[in-house]
């Protein structure tokens, strides 16, 4: 009898064990990722869904081939990892250069594609790399307030930077709103801890008709308070009236003539 129970255990076993292979060979084969990058993606999945029980209204509306930029609220450093749950496609975020160095962190960074940017005025160089991931038909990751908000503030003031990379790649922006990320202070303390997020996705934000107008500073910062409005209002506050950030932030005629084709 006892015979018989172990054979049923290992068949169920080795059942459970060949759908699992199917489950893995299956995701990969329609997956539009590598195989690592799956695999990544599913970690992505579990820990969002289970650790911080995230819900996910609305989705990155955008065809397969058609590039974007999206734009959200910063309330912690794991912020791109709830926006990947709303596209099937990689994002590739503009991130701080200062978190590259970082072994673990730095390896992921690079694998996922990410730009690196330094802090301060227009970085040129990973612009004009964002613009390249954009106008190819990819989608780029852009935080215009710059910083974690760990302010009791709805939304920091805002940088243009997001406004010169959709003009200039001539693509649409994706708002988005996110609510109860955990934050500590610290960049892995999210880890340690539970919550429960709600990613709100906005509707593309057609900037066609300013496509072939002067790219004048006037024009960034009346585009990207109009973008930070959506924002605030996907996360209910309609009446929440955004600023720029310091004069330091504004990019000058000069900087939109050095990333002209």
């Amino acid at each position: 009898m006892q015979a018989n129970d172990r054979l049923m255990t290992l068949i169920v076993l080795a059942a459970l064990l060949l759908a699992l292979v199917i489950w893995i060979v299956t995701t990969l084969r329609r997956s539009i990722y590598g195989p690592v990058q799956t695999g990544l993606y599913f970690i992505n999945r579990v820990i969002t869904r289970i650790l911080w029980r995230t819900e996910v209204r609305g989705h990155v509306d955008l065809p397969l081939s058609q590039g974007g930029v999206i734009v959200c609220n910063h309330r912690a450093s794991i912020d791109p990892w709830f926006i990947q749950l709303a596209s099937e496609r990689m994002v590739h975020w503009m991130v701080a250069a200062e978190y590259f160095p970082v072994p673990l962190a730095g390896w992921l960074l690079r694998f996922m594609q990410a730009i690196p940017t330094r802090r301060g005025g227009v970085d040129t160089a990973s612009t004009r790399a964002a613009i390249r991931y954009a106008a190819e038909g990819h989608l780029v990751g852009m935080l215009p307030e710059g910083r974690i908000n760990d302010t009791p503030a709805v939304l920091l003031p805002a940088r243009p930077g997001a406004i010169l990379v959709a003009l200039k790649a001539r693509v649409p922006i994706v708002p988005c709103y996110i609510e109860g990320a955990p934050y500590d202070g610290t960049v892995w303390g999210c880890f340690l801890m539970s919550a429960n997020v709600r990613l709100t996705v906005g509707r593309p934000i057609d900037l066609s008709p300013y496509f072939d107008q002067p790219l004048t500073p006037a024009l960034q910062a009346e585009l990207i308070l109009h973008v930070m409005r959506q924002i605030a209002r996907l996360g209910g506050h309609d009446n929440f009236e955004p600023t720029l950030a310091g004069r330091r932030w504004k990019p000058e005629l000069a900087d939109a003539e050095v990333l002209a084709p």
